[in-house]
């Protein structure tokens, strides 16, 4: 028995977002969001943001749901950082929580929205794997309002494996990090919902077409990871160079800064040409970081 791997997008998409992932989305984010009450019902709605204001940024996350007491929770999983990460999570979050009214419509109608990201990558010094961001007040940390929340989870700083997890959040964690290494559904595994994880993951039970589909995101995740890491280490030796060649460390430094960021718009843009046959401009944006003008210019 074999899994996907659910930190591409498409597999994510699948165990999460599909037509019956109901049950499955429910379970998940009781056992990660921490709710005053479990949530009785959701539904799964168009991740797809189309923007209500003429000029307005388009963007797309991987899953979204209106939770029964109207709450909205859009769900993503990044696997490699990028500049303006941070800031496209808190513009997904306003914007989500702005496009719920028409002009006319008064404020108190606003829900609240939550964003939960998912990323392969440390983002925070702190050590702990899960952290949520709310707005207070800096000096007595008195709650502004609970509208907007920005929950992360980082997965390089969660270290159990799932037979050595104890609460079902450290197990659903255990899942997105480690599935694809799996052969077998846990025995410890006695959560309804995540047991329908694992046979939706069940590469056993996909089409020809949709393992292919997996295995192209797979690669370009690969590439784009090898191509990042091949600039830093291209720009690295090249600033390298540079600096010794003018024999003070302000040359080395600077050369080393403008060899990396060379070699990185570089590879962005190799990893760009490669991705316009399969990806719309803006999700390539996201990937690689560049703008879209950039993205138009390359088409």
């Amino acid at each position: 028995m074999r899994f996907l791997n659910i930190q591409t997008d498409y597999a994510f998409k699948k165990v999460f977002g599909s037509r019956e992932s109901k049950n499955i989305l429910k379970g998940f984010l009781n056992a990660i969001l921490e709710l005053p009450l479990p949530i009785e019902d959701l539904s799964i709605e168009d991740p797809y943001n189309v923007p209500k204001l003429i000029g307005m940024k388009e963007s797309a996350v991987d899953v979204k749901a209106t939770l029964s007491d109207n709450s909205i929770v859009i769900i993503e999983m990044q696997i490699l950082n990028h500049d303006g990460f941070e800031s496209r999570i808190l513009y997904n979050t306003a914007k989500n929580y702005a496009n719920q009214l028409d002009r006319s419509d008064r404020y108190s109608l606003l829900n609240p929205v939550i964003a939960l990201t998912i990323v392969n990558f440390k983002m925070f010094e702190f050590e702990k794997y899960k952290s949520t961001f709310k707005l207070f007040e800096k000096e007595h940390f008195t709650e502004y309002k609970d509208d907007i929340q920005l929950i992360f989870i980082e997965l390089p700083k969660f270290t159990k494996h799932i037979e050595e997890c104890g609460t079902i959040e450290e197990k659903w964690i255990a899942f997105i990090k480690e599935a694809r290494d799996m052969s077998i559904i846990p025995a410890s595994i006695n959560d309804i919902s995540l047991k329908q994880a694992f046979e939706i993951a069940n590469t056993a039970k996909l089409s020809k077409e949709e393992l292919d589909i997996q295995e192209k995101r797979e690669e370009f995740l690969f590439i784009q990871k090898s191509s990042i890491e091949k600039a830093k280490r291209e720009g690295h030796e090249e600033g390298h160079e540079e600096g010794r060649q003018k024999g003070h460390e302000e040359g080395r430094q600077k050369g080393r800064q403008e060899g990396i960021a060379q070699g990185i718009e570089k590879e962005k843009m190799n990893i760009a040409k490669n991705l316009l046959d399969l990806l719309d401009d803006e999700t390539i944006a996201q990937k690689t970081g560049l703008n879209i003008e950039q993205i138009k210019a390359l088409r």
